[in-house]
Parts: structure tokens; sequence; C-alpha cells
């Protein structure tokens, strides 16, 4: 195999993949999972019905190619002109961390926390002790081996389990934030509810959420097919608007101090800056940048097909590969259209009468 081959590949893909008796094969699970998802008409209740299995089969898919692509910050953000990727990534969750008053001795709790990546970066930046809350068993040992890796077992554990089911006692959380993550949930007003419930009053819960945005159109056929696309790709039960989120919170309890479209607020800065779909564009400066190019991702594609048939990637791999293929390129023209946005911000706070 080739250098470069191997620069256009996740590293991940030659090696034997990790799995417990709770992982299916992984070419029935991407079948399965687009069978389940992959129809434009599906009934929105059954995704949400399902969709706990569904999120957590769809990480089992991709976190390969996710650490690949993006590193260990499975997350988009606002981007200034000459700033680089990963610094844009370091000051978006630094921002989540200043708002919401995260400190020393604090106990956070991070809903969605992947690999690790936003919690490890938080954790050494705010000296808080950080739970991350996730379902997926192969992303939690990934990021148990990262914190060992570089000493942060003492600021970082974890807890298997979905967003609306969280065994934690009233009132004993000092903050809480998510990044691009409640979006997964099945029934977002349980989770808030959840965070409301062991939050202590007082603590802030700060997140940047995944929407539609109000130049969205539903009787527009290019808007829902995009959207269709997101869903799919991102493996979200159902995309939300702003106004439904801030009800929702409002709902649960909470006390918004802050809600604003961070894509929006940078749009209308004055500032230069550079899209947030970026990334998925890529260029024809480096192998990095050509990797995210759409020829660049045939390649990667083609070696993957390759590479499966030749039983080198595990089987499935392919699938995967395709439905984020699907997934970029709905997210870029949902960017380019304004009619998406993965940074919806706000920073609610939790009364401080409340028992």
């Amino acid at each position: 195999m080739t250098t470069m081959a191997r620069q256009l590949l996740p590293t991940n893909i030659f090696r034997k993949r990790e799995k417990d008796e709770e992982n299916a094969d992984v070419l029935k699970t991407a079948d399965k999972f687009r069978d389940r998802f992959d129809a434009e008409g599906a009934s929105i209740a059954a995704r949400k019905s399902e969709a706990t299995n569904l999120v957590n089969e769809y990480y089992d898919l991709v976190t390969d190619f996710y650490e690949y692509g993006w590193g260990q910050s499975f997350h988009f953000a606002t981007r200034f002109a000459g700033e680089t990727f990963f610094e844009s990534l370091a000051r978006h969750e630094f921002y989540l961390a200043g708002k919401g008053h995260f400190k020393h001795g604090d106990r956070v709790i991070d809903m969605g926390s992947g690999v690790g990546g936003p919690l490890r970066n938080m954790a050494r930046f705010s000296g808080a002790h950080i739970t991350g809350i996730n379902n997926n068993a192969y992303q939690i040992r990934r990021a148990k081996r990262y914190d060992t890796q570089l000493g942060l077992q003492s600021l970082a554990d974890y807890i298997r389990t979905d967003y609306n089911h969280l065994p934690l006692e009233n009132n004993s959380i000092d903050g809480a934030y998510a990044i691009e993550a409640i979006c997964h949930s099945f029934d977002k007003l349980t989770t808030y509810r959840e965070l409301f419930r062991v939050l202590k009053p007082g603590a802030r819960f700060v997140c940047y959420e995944w929407i539609l945005t109000d130049n969205y159109d539903h009787s527009d056929e290019t808007h829902r097919h995009i959207r269709h696309q997101i869903e799919l790709g991102n493996a979200l039960p159902n995309l939300d608007t702003a106004a439904a989120v801030v009800s929702s919170l409002k709902e649960a309890g909470f006390i918004i101090e802050e809600h604003f479209d961070a894509v929006e607020k940078m749009d209308n800065s004055g500032c230069k800056n550079i899209p947030w779909y970026e990334p998925l564009r890529g260029g024809y400066g480096s192998l990095s940048e050509f990797r995210a190019t759409p020829l660049g991702r045939w390649c990667t594609s083609t070696m993957v097909k390759t590479l499966e048939f030749v039983r080198i990637a595990p089987s499935g791999s392919s699938n995967a590969a395709a439905i984020l293929e699907e997934a970029a390129v709905g997210l870029v023209r949902g960017g380019e259209l304004k009619i998406f946005s993965p940074a919806y911000f706000f920073c609610v706070r939790k009364p401080e009468a409340s028992s």
C-alpha cells in the first residue's frame, strides 16, 4: 500500500476493529441502518422510536472515518480568516467553557462526548472534572485510551447511557455542555428536563445545536432533499428550528440567558471569515485538503471498496463511506443556501430557587 493511499484512508481501516458482543457485523449494520432510515417519506415517529439504536449503530460505522477526517473533536466551528481549522475548533470549545463558567473543582457533564476531544481540551482549559455521556462503547474505549495517553484520567470519566436516562442524582452537577449532539436525541424536551433535574440551582447548560434556519422552505423540493441528506448522513431523528429548540428549553424550566446563530453572527460581524463547511469542500493545495474534495472523496471511496473486496478493510467500510459522502454533500449545500446551521448557540441557567 502506497504512502499516498494510506494518507487517503482512515488509519484504523488497516487494523482489526475492536468489537464486543453488542456490536453487529458492520456490513449488516450499514445495510440495516440505511434500510430503516433512507426514505424521504419515512415516518419521523418511527425514526424517533429507534433513535438510540440508530445513533449507536451509526457511530459504530463512522467513528474511524470521523477521526481520520476531523481529529478527535467531531464538530464544526465558525472560523476567522487566518485561523487554522484546529485553532477554530479549540476556540469554539473554549467559548463554551467560558460561557458555562466552568472552573477548577466543578463537576461538569459533556452530552455526547464522542472520543473525548472537546472534553480533554475543556478539562485542561477549565480544570473542571468532566463526565462524558455517551451510548457508544467503541467511542468510550477510544476516549479512555486517549485520556490515559495524556494523563487526564483524574479529570475525565464516562457513563454509557442515552441522553434521556442520566444515572445522576438531582441537583448534583455544576454545569453541562453539548456540541452538535442533542440533535441526536429522539425527544429533546425530555433531554432538557433530564439536564434540568441533575444540574444544581444556578448552574448553566451551554450548547451548539444543529438547526434549520428561517431560510428553510419545506415546500421547496431542493430544501427537503438537502435536509434528508443531512438527517440520513448524520443519523438524526429530525432537524428542528431555532424557535423549537428555545421553546423546549423554556418548557423544561430553563432561564434563557443568550441564544443566537453563531454562523449568522460571524457572517454579519464585518470580519473576514471562512465558511464553516469549507473543510468538507476541500482544496488542491495539499493532500489533506485534497482528501475533502469531491475527487479526493471519490479516490478514498474507491480505495475503501478495493480494500474491502480483498478483505483488508472490514466489511461495510464502503457503506459507511457512502453514508458520510451523502452527509458531506448535504451539509455543504445546506451551508451554501444558508438553510442549515451547525452552531446555534444558547446559554441557559437553572433558576436558583429550583429544588
